[in-house]
């Protein structure tokens, strides 16, 4: 039996193919524009570096010569040659001497603030991020402002030169429950005073209302399940502050909110959380739960010992209200790094 199609099945139909055949094509489009812009802006501080490495140029103009050649580039072609673009692309070059090494995942703008990180590893770390988490522009100056780099260097405690070199070469690997975690969680996109008190409840309903900055912050495969989620023993009712699921690990991760230092309590608080999500929740294909108790301070030796021993994976981690300080926690892996070497 032939079934006559309904015509604004047909058009609706037709809408979707056409609309994807030109979306397709105006990826293509950009694509090409993109890379044929990193080239040209590639091939411009090549020239640059080369006329300055005659000498005569550079000898010539001295220290004026990139403000003379944007005042004649800016004068002949128009915008996009002001100085100091005229010195990334100079840097560019510098940083990218191989022009096969430079991603076309990744815009002129994105390479722009990746030049403003001398040090190589951690430049190359945010390049690989940039590329495997799919950051705009604005993500990672946040993550460059919030020192993600160094934070998941510290995370463990254990940074060495072979985790610098695993982070710079292919960004941040998702394998283990340890890998998800940083300490400390920085919430600056929250907009509350460094030493202003705030409860939980209130902490909560603020990430949840800036939930998009929140999951940047958590890393890459999270999904947020939801808040205040039920949990029901006999005749009692406890509440998970907020529930999550990491797609890459496929695990369960259960947060509580503290607004105190951790409290050995918490640990057993949480233990309990996973069991039930483990027994309850859990599916045949979910690996087992993981717990982060999230609070303003923690004693490293309480922390160790109520975190000892447990089958259960739970995590003790401090959260910020204010970007931290960069200078402290290169301090920190510098310290760390040297250890290292003299063991």
């Amino acid at each position: 039996m032939n079934l006559v199609r309904n015509p604004e099945d047909i058009f609706n139909d037709l809408v979707k193919q056409i609309r994807s055949i030109i979306l397709t094509s105006r990826k293509k489009v950009y694509e090409v524009i993109n890379n044929e812009s990193l080239k040209t802006y590639w091939d411009i501080g090549k020239q640059i570096i080369e006329k300055e490495q005659e000498g005569n140029l550079r000898a010539k103009y001295g220290s004026q010569l990139l403000i003379k050649l944007s005042k004649q580039l800016t004068k002949d072609l128009g915008k996009g040659f002001s100085r100091s673009n005229l010195q990334n692309m100079r840097n560019f070059y510098v940083a990218y001497p191989n022009c096969q090494t430079v991603s076309g995942n990744l815009k002129w703008s994105h390479y722009c603030e990746l030049l403003s990180l001398e040090d190589k590893d951690k430049r190359s770390f945010y390049e690989q991020e940039s590329i495997n988490s799919s950051w705009s522009v604005r993500e990672l100056q946040r993550q460059i402002d919030t020192s993600l780099f160094e934070r998941l260097l510290l995370s463990d405690g254990k940074a060495n030169k072979q985790t610098v070199l695993k982070l710079s070469q292919q960004g941040q690997i998702l394998e283990t429950a340890t890998d998800i975690i940083k300490d400390p969680y920085v919430f600056e996109f929250l907009g509350i005073p460094e030493k202003k008190p705030i409860l939980e409840k209130e902490l909560e309903e603020k990430l949840i209302r800036h939930i998009e900055n929140f999951l940047l912050e958590l890393g890459k495969g999270f999904m947020f399940v939801g808040s205040q989620q039920r949990i029901t023993l006999g005749n009692r009712h406890d509440y998970v502050d907020m529930v999550f699921y990491n797609k890459i690990i496929k695990a369960y991760v259960l947060i509580d909110l503290k607004s105190r230092k951790m409290k050995h309590a918490d640990v057993g608080q949480m233990n309990t959380y996973l069991n039930y999500y483990k027994t309850e929740i859990n599916e045949e294909t979910d690996n087992a739960p993981i717990g982060i108790i999230l609070c303003t301070s923690k004693d490293k030796i309480e922390a160790e010992y109520a975190l000892g021993g447990l089958s259960n994976q739970i995590f003790a981690s401090t959260y910020v209200l204010y970007l931290p300080d960069k200078e402290m926690l290169l301090k920190e892996v510098e310290d760390l790094l040297r250890e290292e070497a003299e063991e």
